[in-house]
């Protein structure tokens, strides 16, 4: 491994493991701020519901993934410490403690987050349904064996790093290519921009772009999921071809993946998903002479090959081992004509495969719900309630919120897409006609000021970002055009 090693990981491991644990501390704290009034005991799609079907059907049981709450009895404090518990377990991650001691101290952290977070990801239903909640626990499960500071990262896990970036990249550039016909044409960013889940502060004036720049968008970011990715593996050449150039090209791939993951972070929020993939992409960067104290020499004591202790070797060899098998499931997804997008192929959520935005809406249609006070729904004057990171009010600039993920946001813009709005849409209006306090935590204007309304319904408005000169002429950022009633009135009173 002389050749390879000429090029040090020692920084690229630094990324990952303080990156992985810092996007853990969001995840956590995110589910610490919503889980409970979304999913808790008094939730929209309450999670000791679902514990309990699992208890009485065979099939149910079969088809939950691993988590602690299936052997402990859900209850929302213990929720509340599991979370924090990851917080804490993550904090000291980023803080480099673990790292300090023996491998086998920050593979127990890593561990434990990422059995931690899978007990809530498998209970969290479609409200932890998104592709970055598989993508954090892989990234969690690998950095747990990068090893410590004192020794060498393990060159089998930086790989495995390198093909977890690759599936993410090349599986959402395959998707993009067997999609919409919109990512084929060019045209798919003429219109992402604006009815992407949730736009970002920049967001309109990324949409207000010339169209030669959109197409230019979409084939940059062909070139950088279906060419690039391939690039990341170019420092294994190094074990053949003497020379930097090797670990130059995979670092210039792994730059190009970062350059256009930034770009996303700047026009969108997609909680962390870009993050994620920033931090992952590290892996791929080598500095010349960085950590040459770690590498092995004939000074090494007995049992330590290569700086690394026989023990931590065998581990991480048998990682790469399963790595191999499990790979097979995904690697023939990535080529099937019927691609599989955000899939598991085992329980653990190992080896998984991505994707993302297969096609593009063309039109962004908002659910808008509005309560009133008064008696006659028919004659009332409704109240709009403001989420956080979805379009309401036209003159509100969007927040920037990712990396963290507003889940109930989110949820509402997969509304419209569907043939009928879900039970949790239902279990929220129910909420906010109890005031209920939880509830009303999650949005950004409650109307009533925690009083209860007597009517909500929804409605359905088209959405588009002004035009500059409509800009200028009314300071809106948005303008909006009413559809139609979707549900409600609904009240808790009888008329």
């Amino acid at each position: 491994m002389d050749a390879f090693a000429a090029v040090d990981f020692e920084f690229a491991r630094q990324v990952l493991q303080r990156g992985v644990a810092a996007l853990f501390v969001i995840a956590f704290v995110s589910s610490l701020n919503q889980f409970r009034p979304l999913l808790g005991e008094h939730g929209l799609l309450p999670a000791p519901e679902l514990l309990e079907w699992v208890r009485t059907s065979e099939r149910a049981a079969r088809m939950l993934r691993p988590t602690l709450f299936r052997f402990l009895r859900y209850t929302d404090r213990r929720l509340v410490a599991l979370c924090w518990f990851g917080i804490v377990i993550a904090a000291t991650l980023v803080a480099g403690l673990p790292q300090l001691g023996p491998p086998w101290v920050p593979m127990l952290c890593f561990l434990a987050l990422w059995l931690g977070y899978m007990s809530i990801t498998s209970i969290g239903q479609t409200f932890y349904g998104f592709g970055w909640e598989m993508l954090l626990l892989e990234a969690g499960f690998l950095a747990a064996f990068l090893g410590s500071d004192d020794q060498p990262p393990p060159v089998v896990v930086i790989v495995l790093f390198w093909w977890l970036v690759f599936r993410l990249e090349f599986g959402a550039g395959m998707i993009k290519i067997r999609g919409g016909r919109e990512w084929r044409d060019l045209t798919a960013l003429t219109y992402h921009h604006e009815t992407q889940p949730m736009p970002g502060p920049l967001s309109r004036q990324a949409h207000l772009l010339p169209r030669w720049f959109h197409k230019g968008e979409v084939i940059g970011n062909h070139f950088a999921q279906l060419v690039v990715p391939w690039f990341l593996f170019a420092p294994l050449a190094g074990l053949f071809v003497p020379g930097p150039v090797p670990a130059i090209i995979g670092a210039v791939a792994a730059a190009i993946v970062i350059a256009t993951q930034a770009w996303l972070v700047v026009t969108g929020n997609f909680a962390w998903l870009n993050w994620a993939t920033i931090v992952l992409a590290f892996s791929a960067i080598g500095l010349p002479g960085i950590g040459a104290e770690h590498r092995g020499a004939a000074s090494d004591p007995p049992f330590v090959i290569d700086g690394l202790p026989l023990y931590w070797l065998v581990i991480t060899c048998a990682v790469g081992v399963l790595y191999v098998v499990i790979s097979w499931w995904p690697l023939q997804n990535l080529f099937a004509r019927r691609q599989l997008m955000n899939a598991s192929f085992n329980r653990w959520q190992l080896a998984n495969a991505y994707g993302a935005f297969g096609t593009v809406t063309k039109q962004r249609i908002e659910i808008v719900v509005e309560g009133t006070r008064d008696e006659d729904p028919d004659n009332a004057t409704w109240h709009e309630y403001g989420f956080k990171g979805k379009p309401g009010d036209v003159h509100r600039i969007p927040r920037q919120f990712a990396p963290y993920h507003l889940r109930l946001d989110w949820l509402m813009w997969f509304l419209p897409l569907g043939r009928s709005l879900d039970d949790w849409f239902a279990a929220f209006l129910v909420r906010l006609l109890e005031a209920d306090a939880a509830t009303l935590r999650l949005l950004a204007h409650d109307p009533f000021a925690g009083a209860a309304p007597r009517w909500v319904r929804a409605v359905s408005y088209r959405y588009r970002f002004t035009t500059r000169a409509e800009f200028r002429q009314s300071h809106a950022r948005w303008t909006r055009d009413r559809r139609r009633v979707v549900m409600g009135p609904a009240s808790l009173r009888r008329r």
